[in-house]
């Protein structure tokens, strides 16, 4: 790339006068504004699923008295999402809204001082950083940059910021537009031209700037720290100010990313850990050598060692995500402080005395809490109930975390890391829940599978059903039963809570749901985890038929004439290939952005890894791909089960209803995958419905495609599984 272009852009970003940034926030319209639902429900519905609120982002005030979080609210008539920002004491009391208004207030944080709370907004018009008071008075923009800032984080000294923009890529070979200022054409030569939901355009790179003693940004200090490089920093879809970590001096800087463009990005999981000196201006590699995902750097309070987590092969996004440490003064000094723990490590933190760090990890199917020490000895903190954490923060010495389960989304609690005991703080979403009475019951078995395995398979009972007797509302029913394939494939099944797969809202509709943890599930070891690779028509198809077999063989309130099998991504795959194998077992059908034909999505997706490892490599073996791209070991010459038990294989098998959904803006899983199940079952004559959005990605996020998505799903589902209730004999 142009270094001269990207100098040229770098400087395209410096500010505008610094004393000009001092307009406060403008006056609420309060018909635009999107708060607290009050919506009225008896009953689980797509609408209050939507609408409930969302909390995230716990961030404890440096000196220990206060914890600031947001909440997303949703307005499905409006079509509109909004964010506000709630402050709190440490013990939870005086909890209140410290912002109202119709722009979103995002990546908030406290400056070093406990003074000032400094957040993201549009409210300008453009996405800036804004700073106020913990009370929320006093808001006042900071910054004022040509482009929008994607995210910042404060030094710890409060004397520099760092910004998040993106440097717009250049067209290739722009005489060819010269005249076309109308054409839509796009001119690629190289590979990762798109990626998750858009077309790369633009790359993001991390700009430090100093802070005047008014807190505002010096204007002429604004420097892009990568500058000529063509590199993401911090990588996407989904990196974030999570990427970087400032010592605690505030002299120097690490941050991640994947120096990496094109197939050799496509092919490539090697993110690395960079020291930026802001004295010297030198950036280190801290992790060099072949490895995969480095990320989330964090010091230790006292400086004296950096953590973070890392994977150790590359091109596999699913390794074990480990917990490292190192010390700058001696980079030999890394170790992985979970080489003696079977799982991953997820969102994490250091305690306050920096002598061990706190984690969340998936462990026998739920996300419970952990203590790591310095030397690699792991407690569990949280007492293994059925509740899946998510964020973990210390509030001076007292542990906060989020919490939710299949039944309540994110709540913050305090967790008694002596006791185990966790209070509950915030009631975000009491009113609304309180209308729907009993949710419905859930319990878990273990089943054996077929290679010998133990199996955790959660069981979901509609509300109002009683399991012992099989009564539904006093009435002797038995029940249309669900099989939910999950996504991934490597992801838990655990206590979720989704505003699409929800299982509380299954069971509100009358439906038994069955969930296995297949083999591939992260929380049972490692092997357990790893097996699915190259292995996606194997030992986890087996365990599908033993759980769905196990209940309909066993339990006298399932109706085995009415099964049905759901599941999206993977799980979609899942339903594809069920559709070629089950012999009669289900009656209806769901697959949502599923992989239908593993040939053709191998040379489809845009994030070549996933495919070339989870398949073994190419279908056409490993010879014809480029000497270095594939970091696949070897299985043969890559023609395995992925290709040759590939779900279109079977199509002159499907005899069931089948309900397709996807969506146009899914690069990942491109939406001819689903056009191509849906065109098939239909040349054979098969009932099929597509459910096609031109504007959504992998998930569907936009409130009324989300309130038409469940609408669409559970009229499918009655329509196959719900015409001729029967009574227990």
């Amino acid at each position: 790339m142009n270094k001269i272009y990207l100098a040229a852009m770098a400087t395209s970003a410096i500010l505008t006068a610094a004393c000009g940034h001092t307009p406060e926030a403008a006056p609420i319209d309060s018909s635009s504004y999107i708060g607290r639902s009050s919506i009225k429900a008896d009953h689980l519905t797509p609408e209050l699923l939507q609408e409930l609120g969302k909390i995230s982002d716990l961030k404890a005030s440096p000196d220990g008295s206060k914890v600031l979080y947001g909440v997303t609210y949703t307005n499905v008539k409006k079509n509109q999402t909004n964010r506000e920002l709630f402050m709190m004491n440490a013990d939870g009391h005086d909890n209140q809204a410290i912002t109202h208004s119709v722009k979103s207030e995002q990546n908030a944080v406290w400056d070093a001082d406990s003074r000032f709370v400094y957040y993201l907004t549009s409210e300008s018009g453009k996405m800036q950083v804004w700073r106020m008071l913990p009370d929320g008075s006093h808001r006042r923009q900071v910054t004022d940059t040509k482009r929008d800032i994607e995210g910042f984080v404060l030094s710890p000294d409060n004397s520099r910021i760092l910004l998040i923009m993106a440097i717009p890529t250049p067209r290739i070979d722009s005489t060819l537009f010269e005249g076309l200022n109308k054409t839509t054409g796009r001119l690629v030569d190289e590979m990762n031209y798109r990626h998750w939901n858009g077309f790369v355009d633009d790359y993001p790179h991390p700009y430090i700037a100093e802070i005047d003693a008014d807190g505002f940004m010096k204007e002429s200090t604004l420097k892009d720290i990568m500058e000529g490089e063509p590199y993401e920093c911090p990588m996407r879809p989904f990196g974030g100010v999570e990427s970087f970590a400032w010592s605690p001096d505030s002299k120097q800087l690490v941050y991640v990313s994947r120096k990496e463009t094109g197939t050799q990005y496509a092919f490539s999981t090697r993110s690395s850990l960079y020291l930026y000196d802001l004295e010297t201006g030198t950036t280190t590699d801290l992790h060099p050598g072949d490895h995969g995902y480095d990320t989330n750097p964090q010091f230790s309070p006292n400086g004296e060692w950096l953590a973070f987590q890392s994977m150790a092969r590359n091109g596999y996004e699913s390794d074990k995500n480990r917990l490292m440490v190192l010390s700058l003064e001696d980079p030999a000094s890394m170790k992985d402080l979970t080489a003696r723990y079977d799982n991953n490590v997820d969102q994490y933190t250091w305690d306050p005395s920096g002598e061990g760090l706190t984690f969340v990890g998936y462990s026998q199917g739920v996300a419970s809490v952990f203590h790591i020490t310095l030397e690699g000895e792991v407690e569990m903190l949280s007492d293994g109930s059925d509740h899946d954490y998510s964020e973990v923060c210390y509030v001076g010495k007292h542990l906060l975390v989020t919490r939710h389960d299949w039944h309540q989304p994110n709540e913050i609690y305090a967790l008694d890391t002596i006791t185990h005991e966790a209070t509950q703080l915030t009631h975000e979403n009491d009113k609304l829940l309180a209308q729907l009475g009993d949710m419905g019951a859930i319990e878990k078995r273990w089943m054996k599978c077929t290679n010998g395995d133990s199996m955790l398979v959660w069981i979901a009972y509609p509300v109002g059903f009683d399991p012992d007797s099989c009564l539904m509302n006093g009435e002797a029913k038995k029940l249309p039963t669900l099989l939910y394939c999950q996504g991934g494939p490597e992801s838990a099944v655990s206590q979720f809570w989704s505003t699409r797969w929800n299982i509380a809202i299954m069971q509100a509709n009358g439906y038994a749901v069955v969930l296995p943890n297949r083999h591939g599930v992260p929380g049972f070891g490692q092997a357990f985890n790893e097996q699915i690779a190259g292995d996606f028509a194997g030992q986890c198809m087996r365990d599908y038929f033993t759980a769905i077999d196990n209940v309909a063989a066993n339990e006298p309130w399932c109706d085995k004439d009415r099964l049905g099998a759901v599941g999206a991504s993977f799980g979609g795959y899942s339903v594809y290939w069920l559709a070629g194998h089950h012999e009669k077992r289900f009656k209806a059908l769901i697959a949502h952005c599923g992989i239908f034909n593993c040939e053709s999505m191998y040379g489809e997706t845009e994030e070549m890894w996933f495919a070339d490892w989870d398949y073994g490599g190419a279908y056409f073996g490993q010879n014809g791909l480029q000497p270095g791209l594939c970091h696949t070991p070897k299985r043969g010459d890559g023609i395995n089960a992925c290709y040759t038990d590939s779900p279109h294989k079977s199509i002159t098998k499907w005899d069931t209803p089948i309900l397709v959904i996807h969506n146009e803006l899914d690069y990942r899983i491109p939406v001819t995958q689903g056009m191509q199940a849906f065109n098939l079952a239909r040349m054979r004559g098969i009932p099929a419905r597509f459910l096609y959005f031109p504007d959504e990605c992998h998930w569907v996020t936009k409130p009324q495609n989300a309130v038409l998505w469940q609408r669409v799903f559970f009229d499918w589902l009655d329509t196959y599984l719900k015409d001729k209730p029967e009574s227990v004999e």
